[in-house]
């Protein structure tokens, strides 16, 4: 057996034996032998990712295994990308989630995401639902995707509900995952029945090879289909809702291995139905996902600028980050319809370096905020401050987090933004006039995305973690257990090489590039140079680590000339101490501080058409007089649009139907059969009438 089918075996064994243990084992051996099971599954699955990346691809099949039409397998270096990103992330979680799921005094009263975590089902499930990470970009066959897909969706929706009894909002952010997973999986299940029907086999390599001599309506009907259900997935607009619902309700490092994990696999399944097994398609599929992933990236970072729960801000950022990645690929395929294959690999290759450093600073924020949580009992921005004294580690890893995620060098999600700004731009003179119009706007949306990351995550550091504690519950935090910021700190460093080295991670991209679109590489240069990042056939170049040595020279000489004004300024003057001028008030409390809404209200007036706030003031005067005012309350909230414009209807239509449906069900076993009957001979019919 090849390293890659080695590897890949022994991350499936570990899995397997990290459930078992989570299963039958004391409490506290359970909690670190499931840990470490999770954490070899981890690193054995980021061995086989790798070794598939760099061309050791693998195959098997398992006839006995399902019925019909067994278990096939095959790892090529498209399948290398993501499963050695889940195994990375599954490293991460698994030694965090030593220590978030010991049980003990400091976990008792938290509030959402905090408990329940050690229990049999829980320590059993994370393990399994890493397994059926690894196995979705693995599998080669229908059957087995859809199964591997399945598996995937119960393991993170029993995950996600593990607190359900403790509170109603964790059951109604399950219900919702169910029911979008589950919709999700009937559309991608008939794209890809339709696919294998046509195709007269449902292996992968059966229907790539049928895929040219489909007809153009079965073409695009597959293709539509089954980027409904992977978009779903992903979390992209108008199909997001269950993503800030779930992600904030499970615990922390279950959210971070959804969050940076299970969403990229519906950007894996759109990249391999439309690029690889459909060998592309039509301008007008391409344009439909590049606009799909614009409007996430703008809407996200907009519901994530507001948000004042720490982590729905950060699932909000899920929604942002994945649709810049369906720009990338859009823009892949969209030049690809064009013959422009360098600048289509161009796009590809800063869509999967995105996917990656996603995966990085979306792990890392979203156990910071787990160890937030842990230490205060609270995800509400507005209630914390003052971190920074008695959480050190937490807030110098949660700041580096923000920094990878503003999209500012010398972040890595810098790197890829950049990436993908060059193949839009340069995309202008070969596209025609459907790139003359998309491209620019493409561009807006992720200028526009960027800069209001930046203000996000200045938000959410500055008022999270900086100034006076506002709650006596941030007033008593503490730092987190030695596991939960090793794996902090293991994300951190990954980030840190991801920006200030991609050299290598982009340039072993190409052979996965490659899989989608076949071409020259995106990225050259020699492997010593692997701080640079030379892009084959355009005039661009950009070095990280001269950006990072110029930004630091900047800021000693900047340090120098004030410090060397202040020393003067103190050989003229007498020194003398006196209190900050507090225009008579005295010393300044936590009250005068900005919180998190208040920080985010004038950007909320700009976009207010977008966003639509709702609030509500209500002024109580003095029972003796109606003109005094004995208390004003005001509450502002920012839902989200798209639910209430598009999903209260449906739901409130559904559920006129149910209730209008009741006197059909009035326990008549006779009727029932005659509803049966009927409904048959109306299929007979319809199949003898369309054939």
């Amino acid at each position: 057996m090849s390293l890659t089918g080695a590897a890949f075996a022994v991350a499936m064994g570990s899995s397997a034996l990290a459930a078992a243990a989570g299963a039958a084992l004391p409490r506290r051996a359970r909690r670190i032998t499931a840990g470490a099971g999770t954490l070899a599954a981890g690193g054995a699955a980021g061995v086989a990712g790798v070794a598939a990346m760099a061309g050791r691809s693998w195959g098997t099949w398992l006839p006995d295994v399902l019925p019909l039409a067994g278990v096939r397998l095959a790892l090529d270096p498209l399948s290398g990308v993501f499963l050695a990103v889940t195994g990375a992330v599954a490293v991460c979680a698994a030694v965090y989630g030593v220590g978030y799921a010991r049980p003990g005094k400091e976990a008792a009263g938290h509030g959402p995401g905090g408990l329940g975590v050690d229990g049999r089902v829980a320590q059993a499930m994370v393990p399994l639902f890493v397994a059926a990470m690894l196995l979705v970009p693995a599998a080669a066959s229908v059957s087995t995707f859809l199964v591997a897909w399945e598996l995937m969706a119960l393991a993170s929706l029993l995950l996600v509900a593990a607190e359900h009894r403790r509170r109603a909002a964790v059951a109604e952010a399950g219900l919702w995952y169910a029911v979008m997973t589950h919709l999700g999986l009937v559309v991608v299940l008939a794209g890809l029945a339709a696919f294998a029907a046509e195709a007269h086999g449902e292996t992968f390599a059966a229907m790539r090879a049928a895929s040219a001599g489909l007809s153009p309506a079965v073409r695009g009907a597959v293709f539509v289909a089954t980027f409904a259900g992977f978009a779903s997935k992903a979390g992209i607009v108008p199909l997001h809702v269950w993503l800030p619902r779930a992600h904030p309700e499970a615990p922390s490092h279950v959210s971070a291995l959804m969050s940076a994990a299970m969403v990229n696999l519906g950007v894996y399944g759109i990249v391999r139905v439309g690029l690889d097994l459909l060998g592309g398609g039509p301008a007008w599929w391409w344009l439909l996902v590049l606009a799909a992933g614009a409007v996430s990236a703008v809407y996200g970072i907009l519901q994530a600028a507001v948000a004042a729960d720490i982590k729905r801000l950060l699932a909000y950022s899920t929604c942002e980050n994945m649709g810049l990645v369906l720009i990338g690929v859009g823009a892949c395929g969209f030049l690809r319809s064009s013959g422009a294959g360098a600048l289509a690999a161009l796009a590809l290759t800063a869509a999967l370096l995105h996917v990656v450093n996603h995966a990085g600073f979306k792990t890392l924020l979203f156990l910071a905020a787990g160890s937030v949580l842990h230490a205060t009992g609270t995800r509400d921005l507005d209630a914390l401050g003052g971190l920074r004294s008695p959480m050190p580690a937490t807030t110098a890893l949660f700041g580096v987090g923000a920094l990878m995620a503003s999209a500012l060098p010398p972040g890595n999600g810098f790197v890829s933004e950049w990436l993908l700004l060059q193949s839009l731009i340069h995309a202008l003179p070969s596209g025609g006039t459907l790139a003359a119009v998309t491209m620019p706007l493409a561009v807006a949306a992720v200028a526009l995305s960027a800069g209001l990351a930046i203000a996000t995550f200045v938000r959410a550091f500055g008022v999270g973690f900086l100034a006076r504690p506002r709650t006596p519950a941030a007033g008593r935090a503490h730092e987190s257990p030695p596991s939960m910021v090793t794996g902090m700190a293991v994300a951190a460093v990954c980030c840190v090489v991801l920006a200030l080295v991609p050299g290598p991670v982009a340039g072993g991209l190409s052979r996965a590039v490659a899989v989608a679109v076949p071409g020259p590489k995106a990225v050259t240069g020699p492997a010593a140079d692997a701080g640079t990042l030379h892009l084959a056939g355009l005039p661009s170049t950009m070095s990280p680590l001269l950006i990072v040595g110029a930004l630091l020279a900047a800021v000693v000489a900047l340090a120098a000339v004030l410090r060397g004004a202040a020393l003067r300024r103190t050989e003229r003057l007498a020194r003398r101490r006196a209190r900050p001028w507090d225009c008579g008030a005295g010393p300044m409390s936590a009250r005068t501080e900005y919180t998190a809404t208040s920080f985010a209200e004038p950007l909320q007036r700009v976009f207010d058409d977008v966003l639509a706030p709702e609030t509500d003031v209500d002024v109580t005067p003095v029972a003796e007089s109606a003109y005094l005012v004995d208390s004003v309350t005001y509450r502002a909230r920012v839902g989200d649009r798209v639910e209430h414009r598009l999903y209260r209807p449906v739901l409130a239509a559904v559920a006129w139907a149910g209730r209008a449906a009741r006197p059909l069900a009035n326990g008549s076993v006779h009727r029932y059969v005659g509803y049966g009957f009927y409904a048959f001979t109306g299929v007979l019919v319809a199949l003898a009438v369309l054939r």
